[in-house]
């Protein structure tokens, strides 16, 4: 049977065939926007907009390792430290690495169950888990800025309770091993640079980054530069007085001159080996001296904002859960004396 097409038929059929490919084909896709637009024309036109708008959308973005690649050049911009650069690096490394596929993904498809698979694929414990979850989000904050996604999927990824551990601290003991060691070692030339983290709780980057014109023996204090510091803020503190003995001859010293001496990094752990830390039964922890600095300084002292101001802490909420326990500190007057 022959069916007769009206005009308007006739000219829809001439619209499809000049738009090329499978007449058939473009017409059953026609149908569809239709049944999507529940057969009303302006809803479907505006179906076909939002479409298309999503898709300018979705070629406007890059692969995830780009993405990182454009964070790291924008904290490098804003003169991020080379230490927190090399973490920055090493934390998107081993999300790729524990991640196959990672590298490749666009970062407009990844959603916030896909961040929170890959954190936990890449990181075991609250505090890797939280340290990395930070950087993460910093990732997606540039591509955001880029135009590269819509928002931060890391925002909806649930922030991991961390319980802090009560720290370790040196006994008597240990610190006068620990001290004379210094004294002999490199005719002394590590004794200051261990003096200003066991007795002003200096970190070790930052001891490592002092020169002696930061050092005030005239007023009693330490300058720590902003771009020094872990947490970007300058701050003093305070040479009491057995740091003040270890320092003695300071003064002799020229402005410019690094408080640690060349090859620090080699040495300091040379001269933890001949205290006796660093073998296979006694482990030196991180940032032993500076715990220890805190410790005996609130068990002798009482005052978590005198405290709280001498280690660069913007508040005293770390303090009061990491340095409840005080049994470790012994006499710590005499430590102070």
């Amino acid at each position: 049977m022959t069916t007769e097409l009206t005009g308007d038929e006739y000219a829809a059929l001439e619209v499809l065939r000049g738009m090329g490919g499978d007449i058939l084909e473009l017409a059953l896709v026609a149908r569809e926007a239709m049944q999507a637009g529940r057969g009303n024309e302006k809803r479907t036109r505006k179906i076909l907009e939002l479409g298309t708008e999503r898709l300018k959308q979705e070629s406007r973005t890059v692969n995830f390792s780009a993405a990182v690649e454009a964070a790291l050049e924008s904290r490098r911009a804003k003169g991020l430290r080379p230490r927190s650069i090399v973490d920055f690096r090493y934390i998107c490394k081993r999300l790729l690495k524990r991640n196959p596929g990672l590298e490749k993904r666009r970062v407009r498809s990844i959603t916030s169950e896909d961040c929170a698979q890959y954190l936990a694929a890449a990181f075991d414990t609250p505090q890797q888990y939280k340290k990395a979850r930070a950087i993460l989000s910093g990732v997606f904050s540039t591509a955001v800025k880029r135009g590269w996604c819509d928002s931060n999927p890391v925002a909806r990824v649930e922030v991991p309770v961390v319980r802090e551990k009560a720290v370790q601290v040196l006994a008597p003991q240990e610190i006068d091993r620990l001290l004379e060691t210094a004294q002999e070692h490199e005719n002394g030339a590590c004794l200051s640079a261990v003096g200003m983290m066991l007795y002003a709780g200096i970190r070790p980057q930052e001891v490592q980054r002092l020169t002696w014109g930061q050092v005030d023996l005239e007023h009693g204090s330490i300058c720590i530069l902003p771009q020094h510091s872990k947490t970007g803020g300058a701050r003093r503190v305070t040479i009491n007085p057995p740091l003040a003995r270890l320092l003695g001859d300071a003064g002799q010293h020229a402005a410019h001159e690094p408080v640690c001496p060349p090859n620090w990094l080699c040495k300091w752990r040379t001269l933890r080996r001949a205290a006796g830390w660093d073998s296979a039964s006694r482990r030196w922890t991180q940032d032993a001296l500076r715990h220890t600095f805190a410790s005996y300084h609130l068990g002798h002292f009482h005052d978590y904002t005198a405290l709280q101001w001498e280690m660069g802490y913007r508040s005293s909420a770390l303090l009061r859960t990491r340095y409840v326990d005080l049994r470790g500190v012994v006499d710590p007057q005499a430590f102070w004396e």
